[in-house]
């Protein structure tokens, strides 16, 4: 355990120039007293680990030290040859870097373990767009790909409704969300956080070589991405329903509408009646979706409220009684 952590330190203080024992401490998930000690065990065991002292001090590797990849194991090898996304790379016009960085890893591993990009594409395959779509790749994808890369600004003019919008961005990442390219970028003047959908942009424009941008530090592409998608998801909630559920219609629930809207809902319910029925307030998209989604329920779900919707399940159960009570 001890190692593998030590291993992993000297490989993050080679991808940066120094590294404070706090950003150490959160990135290894020890205490800064542990790093203390591990500097010290490094430096013990001849790698030039040097301490900075000071409140900017912090930790660094001197004399250019690098270390090779022969320690690692095998299911670090493979999960190496994992972190490839081979259709994503090659949409945005990487692939022959990405196959450069795989030969030369290859060529650093053990003799033992040069069989391990096989293995490990023999075991997985991610294939990311949903069923009964065909993907689409965004024309444009690459131009944003290598601003995204190069820090660079770009003009992108993009559909909004029936309209054309230009607007100057900072492309800080690129997301691939069920098969549909997202870049996730800085406005320039207002220097708020956006996403937009790449396959809306009609032209895109780099900067000249003087036009790049600095990017923020504490920006966050996973976590930024998330709260945006939840915040997306909340968006559409725009009704609510009041229901009650048998304990099936309770199970089935995460399954039929918004899993954490479900979730919360049912935290938020009162206990059962006599017959294990709970009724809860749930957020849905509009009352025709909800008639849908809950449909799929069939006796497991009774809609109190609204009125209007409570009408329409009336009559459609009123409908399928008839189907299933005329023997012709």
């Amino acid at each position: 355990m001890r190692a593998a952590r030590l291993i992993k330190m000297v490989l993050l203080l080679q991808t940066r120039p120094s590294m404070t024992a706090a950003e150490l401490a959160r990135e290894l998930e020890v205490s800064e007293r542990t790093i203390t000690r591990d500097a010290q065990a490094l430096s013990e065991a001849g790698v030039p680990v040097y301490a900075d002292r000071g409140r900017t001090g912090g930790y660094r590797l001197v004399g250019g030290y690098r270390t090779r990849l022969t320690g690692l194991a095998r299911s670090e090898a493979e999960a190496l040859f994992l972190s490839g996304v081979p259709g994503a790379l090659r949409e945005m016009g990487l692939e022959d870097a990405a196959s450069a960085a795989r030969l030369k890893v290859s060529a650093a591993l053990l003799p033992s373990l040069k069989d391990a990009s096989r293995s490990a594409a023999q075991r997985f395959h991610l294939d990311a767009p949903a069923w009964f779509a065909e993907p689409q790749t965004p024309v444009l994808l690459p131009a944003v790909a290598e601003a995204v890369w190069d820090d660079r600004r770009i003009t992108a003019r993009y559909r909004r409704g029936e309209t054309d919008v230009e607007r100057e961005l900072e492309p800080y990442g690129l997301v691939l969300k069920a098969g549909v390219w997202y870049v996730c970028a800085r406005v320039t003047g207002p220097g708020s956080f956006r996403v937009y959908r790449l396959d809306r942009f009609t032209s895109v424009e780099a900067a000249a070589d003087d036009g790049r941008f600095e990017r923020d530090e504490t920006f966050d592409l996973p976590a930024f991405w998330a709260e945006q998608a939840e915040l997306f998801a909340r968006s559409l909630l725009r009704a609510t329903v009041v229901v009650r559920l048998t304990e099936a219609g309770a199970r089935r629930l995460k399954h039929t509408v918004d899993p954490l809207s479900a979730q919360e809902a049912l935290a938020e319910a009162g206990p059962p009646d006599d017959r294990g029925r709970v009724t809860l307030t749930l957020p849905v998209e509009s009352y025709d979706v909800a008639y849908t989604q809950f449909l799929s329920l069939g006796p497991e779900a009774e809609i109190l409220e609204p009125a209007e919707l409570r009408k329409r399940f009336s009559e459609a159960a009123a409908r399928t009684a008839a189907y299933y009570g005329d023997p012709g």
